[in-house]
């Protein structure tokens, strides 16, 4: 087919499925993986766009975009494209990152050319009008008034980035700021989907239950003729190294204190990720992990206690949130995870903390490829954020490699006090109906 080129494909881990990338000559990626074993298929795609791609200002756009995306195209009416779907027996949803928006379909794989054909439709002619602007402005300022402006962990998730970094464009959520989510109107609109909704900043995934040529064949036809944009570079921008502890409070409508906290950790190609979120599972990822055994289920300090590590293109945060008991405040909570934190710096994990550990993250991983959406969705994450697919299976390489004394390292490395940054939430003495309904389930506290 002289319209595409094999890219790239490499074995999809060991039952003897691959993966293949196609370019089209528009710079439209393609990225296919035959998957008979259930009569069904993943197809996404994925805009290396996302909220990072932003500026003061024009925060949110990237995510009232993919609102945007389900409106009215110029062969489809409004609600048609949601309508085709069902009838088909499939799904679609949407979600906007830092470094990416992608769209997901599912579906019987009877219906490859429905999605072929209405997913090309919208990405070339998508119809945006004031009514549709200010239609879904207004979902997302409902959006964002119900998930951050009233609700205290989206409210402290926000601050937890706004203050942790202070030049790259993490700092702004994707939601947007308010103001900004306000006054963007029909041009910006307009100008965003011109510049970045192109094929050449595209990547479609396509697993499942598929024929790869009458695949390829479908996406040449529909999409080949689509022209290419010139998509801004995206300016590098180093936050600068943090040199001391950023604590912020805030009284809340909450029961008891709660407590997030961001150490800087590494980018998702570094290896350290790895090393990091291995490290996070240890500490406090199960039951008998130290912290979590000691502050939840021993001493009962922590009624709540999780984490995890931001899959960014750039340096992000091992986030870690924490909900007390009564009777115990943050500064305690603190204190005493400090002391866990300390004694893991100076002496590291021990090797049966480590195969554990690296067992449970090993089995999460082959899990999350047993369908096809997740295969999809793990590829495509792959081939946006890191820029190329085969970086999903240096995973299960790096996992297996990591030892006692590479944890160690990256624990005296990132937990480092003034690598963090915490923000807490004290009562206010008027608690939500939520955290009222969920003092009244809390027999060990009545």
């Amino acid at each position: 087919m002289t319209d595409v080129t094999l890219v790239s494909e490499q074995p999809f881990g060991e039952g003897g499925l691959v993966s293949r990338l196609y370019q089209l000559k528009n710079g439209l990626k393609v990225l296919l993986l035959r998957d008979p074993s259930a009569p069904v298929f993943a197809y996404q795609t994925w805009f290396s766009v996302g909220s990072r791609h932003e500026r003061e200002g024009k925060t949110g756009i990237a995510h009232l975009f993919e609102h945007l995306m389900f409106n009215e195209t110029q062969n489809l009416p409004h609600g048609e494209f949601d309508r085709r779907f069902e009838l088909a027996g499939g799904n679609t949803n949407a979600a906007t990152w830092v470094d990416w928006t992608y769209y997901q379909d599912d579906l019987p794989a009877s219906e490859l050319a429905l999605a072929v054909s209405l997913e090309s439709e919208r990405m070339q002619n998508l119809l945006l009008r004031e009514r549709q602007v200010e239609t879904e402005r207004g979902v997302v300022i409902s959006e964002r008034q119900m998930r951050v402006d009233d609700d205290v962990d989206g409210f402290m998730s926000e601050e937890l980035f706004r203050l942790a970094f202070t030049t790259h464009p993490y700092h702004w959520p994707t939601i947007g700021w308010m103001q900004d989510i306000r006054n963007l109107n029909l041009d910006d609109c307009e100008r965003f989907y011109r510049t970045y909704y192109a094929p050449n900043n595209a990547t479609v995934v396509v697993a499942g239950d598929i024929d790869e040529s009458q695949t390829l064949a479908l996406i040449v036809k529909h999409y080949g003729g689509i022209g290419a944009q010139t998509i801004p570079v995206t300016e590098v921008i180093v936050e600068p190294v943090q040199t001391e502890q950023r604590v912020v409070r805030f009284r809340k409508p909450v029961l008891t204190d709660k407590i997030l906290m961001g150490y800087k950790s590494p980018a998702q190609h570094d290896p350290d990720h790895l090393r990091m979120e291995l490290l996070g599972e240890i500490l406090i990822g199960s039951a008998s992990s130290p912290i979590y055994r000691d502050l939840v289920i021993e001493k009962e300090i922590f009624s709540s206690l999780g984490g995890s590590v931001t899959p960014f293109r750039d340096p992000g945060l091992w986030e870690i949130s924490a909900s007390l008991h009564r009777g115990h405040g943050a500064d305690e909570g603190l204190a005493l995870f400090d002391q866990h934190i300390a004694h893991f710096v100076a002496h590291g994990p021990t090797a049966e903390q480590l195969d554990r550990a690296r067992a449970r993250m090993l089995t999460s991983f082959y899990l999350s490829l047993k369908t096809a959406h997740g295969k999809a969705s793990s590829l495509g994450e792959s081939q946006t954020t890191l820029g190329d697919y085969r970086e999903l299976w240096r995973v299960p390489q790096i996992l297996r490699s990591i030892t006692v004394a590479d944890l160690h390292a990256v624990a005296q490395r990132y937990l480092r006090p003034e690598l963090r940054t915490v923000v807490i939430a004290e009562p206010s003495g008027e608690a939500s109906d939520e955290d009222e309904a969920e003092g009244d389930d809390d027999g060990a506290e009545a």
